[in-house]
């Protein structure tokens, strides 16, 4: 609902000043979004996607963008390396490049870490902090507990649907029986 992606059965969903259902494609161009299972086009190379995607979304200076996210993933040796042949990390960095390019305001990341490598989950999270205090938002879904304590700030435990528990990771923590786990 808050990406544009579906709907709402009543009432309206407003994003960023946005109706995600009346306006989609104007949410989109504002928002960053990083689908758990999602992957770049099989048939386009890294540098195709991130192209398409900035121009897509209108970018200046897209070629200096592209090469800075390319580099700043480590996959300049697989720019031109179709998508297909990628690894499950490789790719992930690609989905990540593609929704970091324009720095929205706003970002809705599902497992962002999976498949990464330790290095660029620190690394992720760093920007991610650092995008945080530039002013941004990010909605973050993951089963990794350990990785929402370091990241988020509120948090809402959600179990078959239902919210279990919301509110700052630090009054959740006091809540618990243990652990955010409990």
């Amino acid at each position: 609902l808050l990406t544009g992606q579906l709907h709402p059965s009543i009432g309206k969903v407003m994003v960023l000043g946005i109706d995600a259902s009346k306006e989609p494609q104007r949410l989109k161009a504002n928002i960053g979004i990083v689908p758990e299972s999602e992957s770049p086009p099989s048939y386009l190379t890294p540098l195709e996607f991130l192209e398409f995607v900035g121009r897509l979304r209108g970018l200046k200076l897209l070629q200096s963008k592209i090469e800075h996210w390319l580099d700043w993933f480590g996959m300049n040796e697989k720019r031109d390396t179709i998508c297909k042949d990628l690894s499950k990390g490789q790719k992930q960095k690609v989905m990540l490049a593609s929704a970091f390019i324009h720095e929205p305001k706003l970002l809705f990341l599902d497992e962002p870490f999976a498949n990464l490598d330790p290095i660029y989950q620190r690394k992720c999270r760093k920007w991610l902090l650092d995008h945080v205090e530039r002013g941004g938002t990010i909605f973050m879904c993951s089963h990794v507990l350990e990785v929402a304590e370091k990241l988020c700030t509120r948090m809402a435990i959600i179990d078959k649907g239902k919210v279990l528990a919301s509110g700052t990771v630090e009054d959740l923590k006091k809540s618990s029986i243990e652990s955010l786990e409990d």
